[in-house]
């Protein structure tokens, strides 16, 4: 009989064809009647391809084996209760590395250069009343890395590239790492001109960018988020950029995204991208390709590719 699977969410069109080749996929997010589905069919899924699994769905699908998560982070999913009912987690890492590191650099260089101001400068025929003001560059200036996984890494080395220093905070001090680790993210901050996010959200790092850390940073630092929206304390930030105590921001990931605060649309100090920094076409179709090898290897008996539990 054909492996009964479910789909979370809208995943890419050539993730989604894969799937459909190889089993009979149900997709929970086109039921107009989530409930009463999940109560008639939850018992016939084995896997779920997607994210935004939480203990009460996983209750509903007391076959399940695996989810095959669409993401590097996974912190939309309930790892612990899935570990409980013995579910496999999988995610898509490696993969994304390169393109979540270039938008991380791209929103350094855009609030270094003022790229988006330049380009409105000249649109808006500015120029011919005079030359743009000067703008900073990245060489020289200290990076500090909340995150040095396998996207940090990437971000650190393209940061050498620029000539810029690199310093790092994590959980833990990597001795093979020739960068200076601080034990305190504060610390951190108060040291370095940028400070890049890649870490993964949940609650063990909800918040960890506090008022005090945006505070070190200072008027004349500057903080990238390619991480995850809940990682920063946003109303602090906003705050702090609109009163000039911290120099700018660059945003690819925010708390309620895809709901913007207007009062951060307004500020002309920061530089706001629409989560996209994995969205190449390239990366996602391998990130799909990841989701659907993850299945196989999981109904085949074989060891998983990129498990997380």
């Amino acid at each position: 009989m054909t492996i009964e699977i479910l789909q979370t969410h809208k995943l890419l069109d050539t993730c989604e064809k894969a799937l459909a080749e190889r089993y009979t996929v149900h997709k929970l997010h086109e039921q107009s009647d989530k409930a009463a589905w999940l109560a008639e069919s939850g018992t016939r899924i084995r896997a779920v391809a997607g994210g935004n699994v939480d203990a009460a769905l996983l209750d509903k699908l007391p076959k399940l084996e695996i989810i095959a998560n669409f993401g590097v982070g996974y912190d939309t999913i309930d790892t612990k209760a899935a570990k409980a009912r013995n579910v496999r987690v999988t995610n898509t890492p490696d993969v994304l590395n390169d393109a979540v590191a270039e938008t991380a650099l791209a929103l350094m260089i855009g609030l270094a250069r003022k790229l988006p101001h330049a380009d409105r400068y000249i649109r808006e025929g500015k120029w011919e009343g005079g030359n743009f003001p000067f703008v900073q560059e990245l060489r020289g200036k200290t990076v500090g890395i909340l995150g040095l996984g396998r996207i940090g890494k990437e971000i650190a080395a393209r940061a050498q590239a620029f000539k810029m220093r690199v310093v790092y905070h994590g959980r833990h001090r990597q001795p093979t790492e020739p960068h200076v680790y601080y034990e305190s993210l504060e610390d951190m901050a108060r040291y370095s001109d940028w400070l890049v996010l890649v870490a993964p959200g949940g609650k063990e790092t909800e918040g960890i960018v506090s008022r005090a850390v945006l505070e070190a940073l200072g008027p004349d630092g500057y903080l990238v988020n390619v991480g995850r929206g809940s990682l920063v304390d946003e109303p602090a930030m906003i705050d702090l950029l609109q009163s000039g105590q911290l120099g700018g921001a660059g945003l690819d990931v925010f708390a309620d995204e895809p709901r913007v605060p207007q009062s951060l649309r307004d500020l002309d100090n920061v530089v706001l991208t629409p989560h996209y920094a994995s969205a190449t076409q390239t990366t996602r179709d391998a990130m799909g390709a990841l989701v659907v090898k993850n299945l196989e290897k999981h109904f085949a008996g074989e060891p998983l590719i990129s498990a997380v539990v």
